[in-house]
């Protein structure tokens, strides 16, 4: 029994054929799961078997040991994206040094649409992703909860939580104060 591979969202005959058998060069995105901090060391050995790689950075501002530190982390941690012929280079990408797997849906190779990769290569500042705030409240600031099980309530905007698109709001009550997060698109300025 021959080994085939099946690309996500393909129409044409050409994208379901036996490893090796295709004879045009089909080279796309595709969502590879590296082991853990693993990303370069990835990145590094797919690029010598002529793959194109993304890996897309994010550039934080934490505390560490008490100091504000400037730390740049994968945007997605244990995934990276690489650009390669499923039907030549497959296994050279699957068994690379610090790759886990390349993501699948079964026998479905998981494909990434160029269009999505452009987009974020365009939000791209100084080799780090730009990510916009989230929210334009500020602590305790009076907001109202608009979708959800708290629908309609008012609250007291405490803060914003780090990565999630998340704030953390101050609900009162006659007699008790809670605590409660949810996500920024349910709150809205009063």
């Amino acid at each position: 029994m021959s080994e085939a591979l099946l690309i996500e969202n393909s129409t044409s005959p050409q994208d379901v054929l036996p490893l090796g058998e295709c004879e045009a060069s089909i080279k796309n995105w595709f969502l590879v799961h590296t082991k853990p901090r693993s990303e370069k060391l990835a990145e590094t050995h797919l690029q010598q078997f002529g793959v194109e790689i993304f890996c897309p950075l994010l550039k934080q501002e934490k505390i560490i040991r008490r100091k504000r530190r400037s730390v740049i982390s994968p945007l997605f941690p244990g995934y990276l994206f690489a650009k390669f012929d499923p039907f030549r280079q497959y296994r050279a990408v699957h068994y690379a040094t610090g790759v886990r797997r390349v993501v699948t849906f079964g026998t479905t190779i998981a494909r990434v649409e160029e269009s999505m990769i452009e987009a974020m290569k365009a939000r791209l500042f100084e080799g780090c992703v730009k990510m916009s705030k989230c929210s334009s409240f500020t602590p305790g600031q009076k907001v109202r909860i608009q979708d959800g099980p708290l629908r309609g309530l008012e609250a007291i905007f405490e803060r914003e939580m780090s990565d999630r698109q998340r704030v953390t709001l101050l609900l009162q009550s006659v007699s008790y104060q809670a605590r409660v997060v949810v996500h920024v698109d349910q709150v809205a300025n009063l």
